[in-house]
């Protein structure tokens, strides 16, 4: 059993299909872009308990003058079309980097066909969206501002937003050294602000990593030996612990058996869309499971209300169709198991990241 939940928001603009929370359309942003690479002293990000650490790419360094204008970004609606969304809409820090909904919506209340995934140690993906389509956090980020599902407005148009804005102008010189905004210093100052969003030092860890056999109740002891019990949960195939930490996710692509309709037919491809290859038909990224307790509600569909419901689910083996995974298949789990997996689940709910919340708030507490 893999408990595959929370997903990346793809959305359907004509004949095409747009990613939601992510974007339709992704801009090459090669590390080496001359006058894209941030300036300054580099900082660390620190890595909680649990966690490795945060790879950086060498042509994005973090430093705090890009970590602090990719905050102001992700709280930024003027970077939508009619000024009412901005990338906080759907990943909101009061709810894990979520949204609570079953889809997603975007400009004039444009509803998408996935809900949005918590931005939750996504530093640490290999790739990004749902169906992996973009390589880095820098060639995503952007992609939802073009969306004329999500946010609505042209790169174009957005750069001459803050181009005009003195405030942001200034902001991005000290970010990046002189010379005008570009698409790409957009994208590499919200992902270095995304790489930030990290979460760990949750009781599991405590107990997994720190030594503290008290960190975790009882139940939620038998549920984590049921997450890693090759003949019940087997879970952790997918969603992988470590000798020193845990992801977990593999990162890689399972059909799970979500987005089959009575027919027995699929209606998301998922990763078939990148790579027209049979056997990725109908299969998604493996989430990380991390804080999953308070990012309902689950699957890239939304289709879950509740991380019992979920349980559920892969306990009868998912929906049949010619490409499920072949590990997933009906286990058998008493109801005091099912319960004890649940509370092993909420144990996976860490400390949320300090400094991410909109940052005009943060300034208005300095102030009093």
């Amino acid at each position: 059993m893999r408990v595959n939940l929370k997903p990346l928001a793809v959305f359907q603009f004509g004949i095409l299909q747009f990613l939601s929370c992510c974007g339709s359309e992704t801009h090459k942003n090669p590390a080496s872009n001359l006058g894209e690479k941030p300036i300054g002293v580099a900082i660390t990000i620190k890595q909680p308990l649990g966690l490795p650490p945060v790879p950086i790419p060498a042509g994005n360094p973090e430093t705090e003058a890009a970590v602090a204008l990719g905050r102001k970004l992700f709280y930024e609606k003027r970077l939508s079309g009619d000024e009412s969304v901005a990338c906080a809409t759907c990943h909101n820090p009061l709810l894990a980097f979520t949204d609570g909904q079953k889809q997603s919506r975007g400009v004039g209340g444009k509803i998408g066909t996935r809900n949005a995934p918590s931005l939750i140690n996504a530093a640490y993906a290999p790739v990004q969206f749902w169906d992996g389509r973009a390589p880095s956090l820098e060639e995503q980020a952007a992609g939802p501002i073009a969306n004329p599902i999500e946010m609505n407005q042209s790169h174009e148009i957005s750069v001459s937003k803050l181009e005009a804005d003195p405030v942001y102008k200034a902001q991005f010189q000290k970010a990046f050294g002189p010379g005008p905004v570009t698409i790409g210093k957009v994208e590499n100052a919200l992902a270095s602000f995304e790489r930030t969003l990290i979460s760990g030092n949750s009781p599991f860890d405590r107990y997994q990593f720190g030594g503290d056999k008290h960190a975790l109740s009882p139940s939620a002891i038998r549920g984590l030996a049921i997450f890693r019990d090759k003949n019940k949960g087997n879970c952790v195939t997918c969603h992988t612990i470590g000798e020193k930490d845990a992801l977990f996710t593999d990162g890689k692509f399972h059909n799970i058996g979500v987005s089959v309709n009575s027919e027995g037919e699929l209606t998301d491809l998922g990763r078939y869309d990148v790579t027209k290859i049979d056997t990725d038909k109908g299969a998604f990224r493996t989430p990380t499971l991390r804080n999953i307790a308070k990012s309902a509600p689950y699957m890239h569909d939304g289709s879950l209300k509740s991380l019992k419901a979920v349980v559920d689910f892969y306990v009868g083996g998912g929906n049949s169709n010619p490409y499920l995974d072949r590990e997933i298949k009906e286990i058998k789990l008493t109801g005091q198991e099912r319960s004890d997996l649940v509370e092993f689940l909420e144990s996976l709910t860490g400390d949320m990241p300090p400094n991410a919340g909109p940052p005009e708030r943060e300034q208005a507490r300095q102030t009093k």
